[in-house]
């Protein structure tokens, strides 16, 4: 999709399910490479793509965005569901390019408005967010549909 300075952005495959279980990992959600690749198969059939950002090896970040009409909104909005880059490739403007490939994706399926919606906010998140467009809408509550034991 996207090219610069060796840094590939494109669309996520089976293939790249080993680097993204690495990733995840990392980042404290292990997960095994085949539920991942499982998982981004299903995701590839849903209205949606995840993205990842490769420079040699296994990927440096990725994002992940779904897409869904409102009765709010004119047109499908896009909502970023996962955003992550590796601890040693941050601070070079991964997830900024991350974020200008998932709203050119957005615009092209159609979407009016891209949002994010982060589990965990923190200030540094936060002032991401602002850096690259984003205005705070409101708080996210979530739910299990599973029984609590």
């Amino acid at each position: 999709m996207t090219s610069r300075y060796g840094l590939e952005i494109r669309a996520a495959t089976a293939a790249d399910a080993p680097g993204l279980a690495e990733l995840l990992t990392e980042a404290g959600q292990a997960s095994a490479g085949r539920v991942i690749a499982t998982r981004l198969e299903a995701l590839r059939q849903g209205p949606g793509t995840v993205l990842i950002a490769q420079e040699w090896g296994p990927p440096s970040g990725v994002i992940a965005l779904h897409w869904y009409p409102s009765l709010l909104e004119d047109r499908p909005v896009a909502q970023v569901t996962l955003l992550l880059v590796g601890q040693d490739s941050r601070r070079r403007g991964i997830g900024r390019l991350l974020v200008k490939a998932a709203a050119q994706a957005a615009r092209s399926a159609g979407c009016g408005a891209l949002e994010m919606a982060l589990a965990e906010a923190g200030a540094a998140m936060q002032g991401f967010c602002a850096a690259t467009g984003f205005a705070e809408s409101g708080a996210r509550f979530t739910r299990s549909l599973r029984r609590q034991s």
